[in-house]
């Protein structure tokens, strides 16, 4: 498991805006706080909640909303769906998990405090036209 801040910008239907992003590899699902989630993106919910158990041995947390956004990684545009947490539930603004950094195959370079593409995989991600 490993863990990485970056400042990145993130962008949703609404608006987009400069946050402080947690890359997970311990977490599965990518998480965004409601009150940024609001502001970012059109929040709909789900049509199961998802249940977590939290570090917190015996506490659990649910989703059962979500929003889909994009964030600006080297340069390139990614997206993914994101669930939506209350505020007071989640420690980050922003967390990416194991999914999407897989989905986009995305490494942590702990040693350098870095995330990037794989790549051989880089050439493969389609850019953004416009």
């Amino acid at each position: 498991m490993g863990v990485i801040y970056k400042e990145l910008e993130l962008a949703g239907d609404r608006s987009r805006g400069r946050y402080r992003v947690l890359f997970d590899s311990g977490v599965a699902m990518s998480l965004v706080r409601r009150g940024v989630a609001e502001r970012l993106a059109t929040v709909l919910p789900t049509r199961v909640g998802y249940r977590f158990e939290t570090a917190e041995p015996g506490r659990f947390i649910e989703a059962r909303y979500r929003v889909v956004l994009e964030f600006r990684l080297d340069g390139e545009w990614l997206s993914d769906e994101f669930l939506v947490l209350e505020d007071d539930q989640l420690s980050e603004d922003v967390i990416i998990g194991a999914k999407t950094m897989q989905a986009w195959r995305l490494v942590l370079d702990m040693e350098k405090e870095e995330v990037y593409s794989a790549r051989s995989v880089k050439k493969h991600i389609l850019k953004r036209v416009a």
